[in-house]
């Protein structure tokens, strides 16, 4: 299990142990909170890096599966996650490893024009040349990335701002329905062996998001588009994703995810996991 840590492996390494499965957590540092609490839900903790080949083994022998997840934040960016990301394949490879199971993100292949989009396609590519049993998850936006712009007060009421066009819809998903979704995976090989997938909970327009953020917290919220041109400046690769938002944007068959599936809603997501500012 690599990321256990974080919000996808986490959530995948809590699902695989309410199944009952054994789960070996590869973590930098096993005194932090985070590894203590997956220590005590149960996993196996193996001290390790992304960059060590030997811990990698070391992390990898006799396991059956390994769930695969980098980032791009932090040193290095966009090309310490490709590296990562093919390192741990690599030790995959070596360890004879019979399901992996990699997260990238939806619409990778679709021109995106966004780093971290096209980042994880290249490590998709580089799974596609290795002798590696694989499945990729392409999970959609987060819901916890609407907790960094949430609606703010003003005038008595919230308002939910965003550089996307009030009709167009934005696919989103829970991690812990990620979680879902990698132990299903795992659980049933035969189905889920040799895909790619893009995997999502829920689809919204802002309006709907802000909707969905008044049912949570009970009070009045609106939506209101942002001008793209200062995100441009500040931040192009944002800026790129909103385009392809209203380009192309995520493509998940929700009414085939849903069935035999409970998937988390916004509105529900936010109930457990928001807590409403006061109004100005």
């Amino acid at each position: 299990m690599l990321g256990a840590t974080g919000r996808q492996g986490g959530a995948t390494a809590r699902e695989l142990l309410r199944r009952g499965h054994t789960v070996h957590a590869l973590v930098r540092d096993d005194t932090k909170p985070a590894a203590r609490e997956l220590a005590a839900a149960g996993a196996v903790l193996v001290r390790g890096d992304m960059d060590d080949e030997a811990s990698l083994d070391a992390a990898m022998s006799g396991v059956h599966g390994v769930f695969s997840v980098q980032t791009f934040r932090g040193p290095g960016g966009v090309d310490a996650e490709e590296r990562h990301g093919r390192n741990v394949a690599d030790a995959a490879v070596r360890a004879r490893v019979g399901h992996f199971v990699y997260s990238s993100v939806g619409g990778a292949d679709r021109d995106t024009r966004v780093p971290h989009f096209e980042s994880k396609l290249r490590i998709e590519q580089y799974l596609h040349t290795l002798d590696l049993p694989t499945t990729v998850l392409r999970p959609v936006m987060f819901h916890d990335i609407l907790l960094d712009i949430a609606p703010r007060p003003s005038g008595g009421e919230l308002v939910l701002a965003m550089w996307l066009d009030p009709a167009v819809e934005v696919q989103l998903i829970a991690a812990g329905d990620i979680g879902v979704f990698a132990a299903d995976a795992f659980e049933n090989p035969a189905a889920w062996l040799g895909r790619t997938v893009e995997i999502a909970g829920d689809s919204l327009t802002g309006p709907q998001m802000a909707a969905a953020f008044q049912a949570a917290g009970g009070i009045p919220t609106r939506y209101q588009q942002l001008p793209i041109g200062p995100l441009r400046e500040a931040r192009p690769d944002l800026a790129n994703m909103f385009d392809w938002f209203e380009r192309d944007g995520f493509r998940a068959d929700l009414d085939t995810l849903r069935r035999g599936r409970d998937l988390v809603t916004l509105e529900s997501w936010l109930a457990g996991n928001w807590t409403a500012p006061v109004p100005a």
